[in-house]
């Protein structure tokens, strides 16, 4: 065959067919039939004295929201909280695993369980399960051991502590933001600001957050609950 033949049957042989997207997110390609997604920005950011937890709230099933004001926040045990990522079903059952587990050390050792505790438990489960399940989570709090810490368990169960962690879709979007926010040794106002911020600029350009932020500060004396509506978001420069 000549040079010039072969570049004809190169110019007619038929071009590969493009590709069809299915219409799903990578956050909803792989969930099972029926199950809702919580789509999602998730955060924590230790301080001196404890950590700040935050959420938005909306729980969606494919384009359709179908909880606008969900609760991604679970108290695992007194002074240890959860951020829920993925699978509303599975990240619930991974949290009424893990409470039941720790109450049971509490009650065992008669004193009560450390943040790194809690975010073993959770990660082996992750691990252990990962064919099956679908779950993203921030485990933080404060215990005497370590003051306040934060543990990162993305799908696959791998644990890391951080200094901050983020996480789920909306997370990707403000990177570059909360590494220009965040310094070490943050006071709890900064480090609620901060929070309350990120989350607000994720919702306002992910399509899988949305709704309202929801924020724990959890420290020695208790855990103090907020929640920022819609409409007051703390959006902008």
């Amino acid at each position: 065959m000549n040079q010039f033949a072969y570049h004809q049957q190169q110019m007619q042989a038929p071009m590969p067919m493009s590709y069809q997207h299915d219409g799903k997110s990578a956050e909803t390609r792989n969930l099972k039939p029926g199950e809702l997604s919580t789509g999602t920005t998730i955060m924590a950011i230790p301080f001196e004295g404890g950590v700040v937890l935050g959420a938005d709230s909306r729980t969606s099933t494919g384009t359709y929201i179908a909880n606008r004001v969900s609760d991604k926040l679970a108290q695992l045990h007194d002074h240890i909280w959860c951020c829920r990522s993925g699978s509303a079903a599975d990240t619930q059952a991974l949290t009424d695993y893990v409470r039941h587990y720790l109450s049971q050390l509490a009650i065992e050792t008669g004193r009560a369980p450390t943040v790194k505790t809690a975010a073993h438990l959770m990660r082996r489960l992750c691990y252990e399960n990962k064919d099956n399940l679908m779950a993203g989570v921030i485990i933080g709090g404060w215990d005497p051991v370590e003051k306040g810490s934060v543990y990162n368990i993305p799908l696959g169960g791998t644990c890391i502590k951080m200094p901050f962690a983020i996480g789920g879709s909306g997370s990707t979007y403000i990177y570059g933001l909360v590494d220009s926010m965040y310094s070490e040794g943050m006071t709890e106002e900064e480090a609620h600001t901060c929070v309350k911020k990120a989350i607000s600029h994720a919702m306002a350009r992910d399509g899988s957050s949305g709704g309202v932020i929801r924020t724990v500060v959890v420290k020695e004396s208790g855990n103090a609950r907020e929640y920022v509506p819609g409409n007051a978001l703390p959006f902008g420069p």
